[in-house]
């Protein structure tokens, strides 16, 4: 068994059965009365939870009043919220983790993790992963990771993401797209240059071995590799067969730039040879570290672990299927920070599982963008800094 699919204890059995339970689920996108009645249970234990420990919560809890034909109380939290405020749920000794969300400079989300709020995220993935058949402990691959290689200090969620995907298959090699140069002492843990021609090399010598190639991080750099293959003539390649491509981080900073997914996808396909279906996209954020992982025809559904609602730009009401506004994510396994129903800065619109026809009958959204113009940095704002004047 893959170590990250062991289980794992909430911090109190007695105050929390339902979250243990829900977050025990082994099939990742299970769907029905029975999950939607133990979801309901486990929110109402994990509010209980967070008004006890948290000041904060307390009071944003009881000036919530319930809304109409709700079955859990879900007061909104901003994901801004965690750029000023440090809250915590949980004795800072028992804290096991701390990631931010942004990059040298700038705001950042400070998120804090005890054992049982990482370890059953990171087991979330896994089961994902395990469900998609990703996990092949007898199969090494060949790593390209579009995100910042480790140095000292760095404690960016993306980083921390990218380099646990790699558990889930031996590595043979690991080259980054982002390489520490070692100058710098930023939250980033130094500087960082995108190395356009490391990754051309890496994938032409990875097309000779009999590995396959797993390639995870920022579609941006992803895209910009694929444009400097082509401007330098460098022919298609045909990375072995099982090769994955695994993305995450969205374009922020290059919104001007981005393209189409289904351009992206028809381009690896074209330059590296890599099917559509072993393409996927994904969406998370270090405040809501739930995995939301494309399934084969590419939409967004959400696991049985969370749910998903839409809210009006102007009142915040629910929205129907199909309308567009601020992307709502509720889950009751954070124990550690009341991060348990966190309003995002992204547009979104959600359509019903049946509306896609892969087979998962949980609901699916699609991201159309951020909300408004905002100075707040992410990940991908400061990993987009690097590519000026190198794309």
């Amino acid at each position: 068994m893959n170590p990250h699919l062991a289980p794992v204890g909430v911090p109190d059995p007695a105050l929390l059965p339902h979250v243990q339970q829900l977050c025990d689920l082994v099939d990742p996108y299970a769907c029905g009365p029975v999950e939607d009645e133990l979801f309901a249970a486990a929110m109402a234990e994990i509010n209980a939870w967070h008004t006890e420990r948290s000041p904060f919560f307390r009071s944003l809890y009881a000036s919530t009043p319930a809304e109409a034909g709700e079955a859990y109380r879900t007061p909104l939290v901003h994901a801004n919220f965690f750029k000023r405020h440090e809250v915590l749920s949980v004795p800072r000794e028992d804290v096991e983790l701390h990631l931010t969300s942004s990059g040298t400079t700038g705001q950042k989300s400070q998120m804090f993790f005890d054992h049982w709020t990482i370890r059953s995220a990171q087991r979330m993935v896994a089961r994902i992963f395990e469900r998609n058949g990703w996990i092949t402990p007898e199969q090494e691959v060949n790593y390209l990771l579009y995100s910042y290689e480790p140095a000292p200090s760095l404690n960016l969620g993306t980083a921390f993401t990218d380099n646990y995907l790699c558990d889930f298959a031996p590595a043979r090699s690991v080259e980054y797209a982002l390489r520490n140069t070692g100058g710098g002492a930023g939250g980033a843990g130094g500087d960082h240059e995108f190395d356009p021609f490391g990754c051309i090399a890496a994938l032409r010598r990875f097309e000779r071995d009999d590995a396959p190639v797993r390639i995870l991080g920022f579609p941006a750099f992803l895209w910009f590799t694929l444009e400097r293959m082509r401007a330098m003539g460098v022919p298609p390649l045909r990375l072995p067969e099982g090769s994955l491509v695994v993305l995450g981080g969205g374009w922020k900073g290059h919104a001007d730039r981005q393209i189409g997914k289904e351009e992206l996808y028809a381009r690896v396909t074209e330059q590296l040879g890599i099917p559509g279906e072993r393409i996927r996209d994904t969406f998370g954020s270090v405040e809501h570290c739930i995995p939301y992982i494309e399934c084969g025809r590419h939409r967004l559904h959400a696991p049985v672990w969370s749910r998903v609602t839409i809210r009006s730009t102007r009142t915040l009401e629910p929205l129907p299927y199909g309308e567009r506004g601020y992307l709502h994510l509720v889950s009751p396994y954070i124990t550690s920070v009341p991060a348990q129903s966190v309003l995002m800065g992204d547009l979104a619109s959600l359509q019903p599982g049946d509306a896609c026809g892969c087979g998962l009958g949980t609901p699916w959204f699609t991201v159309h963008g951020r909300a408004g113009v905002s100075r707040n940095r992410s990940c991908a704002v400061a990993a987009a800094e690097l590519m000026k004047g190198m794309a």
